[in-house]
């Protein structure tokens, strides 16, 4: 509880009340490395603040080949299939966990609860609906401006843990290119 305390603490002050209540809403979850924590056509019920692990957004196919990764969250950040979240309406991607991941989750219904009792609710849900549309917008305007070896540079960059823990197949996925150009990308650059 401590992680998301501080993560939270570092974007406003929260009184000691509205906290209590915050906490009590929290469930933990452990999911086992490779296991979807949301189907396809379920709908999302919870957001939840990664303490642990890697969690992949993607959109699956019959070929697992085929499979779209779009996303990827890391620990101290939130993850949800926010829209399906927000519109209750079922899901068109799935949430992997693709290391066992350590997860503190809250309910739709229970957000609703701190949202309406506390002076901090409304900031948290705003706050996490922002980076989630930052992390979209990015992601969208990397697609129109870089290449893909652009977008392979830039994501190591900023996340150079990815190698040790996301396989190359679901990164290709997610720069936009084959597997067997990642390849080429990564032989040209190194």
């Amino acid at each position: 509880m401590q992680q998301i305390k501080q993560y939270l603490e570092g974007i406003a002050h929260i009184t000691d009340k509205d906290w209590e209540f915050f906490i009590s809403k929290l469930t933990h979850r452990v999911i086992p490395k490779k296991s979807v924590f949301l189907g396809l056509n379920e709908i999302e019920n919870h957001i939840s603040f990664i303490q642990s692990g890697v969690v992949r957004l993607f959109i699956p196919k019959d070929d697992t080949e085929k499979e779209i990764t779009f996303g990827f969250s890391f620990k101290n950040q939130f993850v949800s299939a926010y829209d399906s979240f927000l519109t209750r309406q079922p899901s068109l991607y799935q949430l992997q966990a693709l290391t066992e991941t350590s997860i503190l989750s809250i309910t739709y219904e229970d957000l609703q609860e701190v949202y309406k009792n506390t002076q901090i609710g409304n900031l948290i849900g705003r706050l996490t609906a922002e980076r989630l549309f930052l992390l979209k917008s990015s992601r969208e305007q990397n697609f129109l401006n870089l290449t893909a070896e652009e977008r392979y540079l830039k994501l190591f960059k900023e996340r150079p843990e990815l190698l040790k823990v996301i396989p190359l197949k679901y990164i290709s996925s997610y720069i936009g290119v084959t597997a067997q150009a990642l390849s080429r990308i990564r032989k040209r650059i190194s």
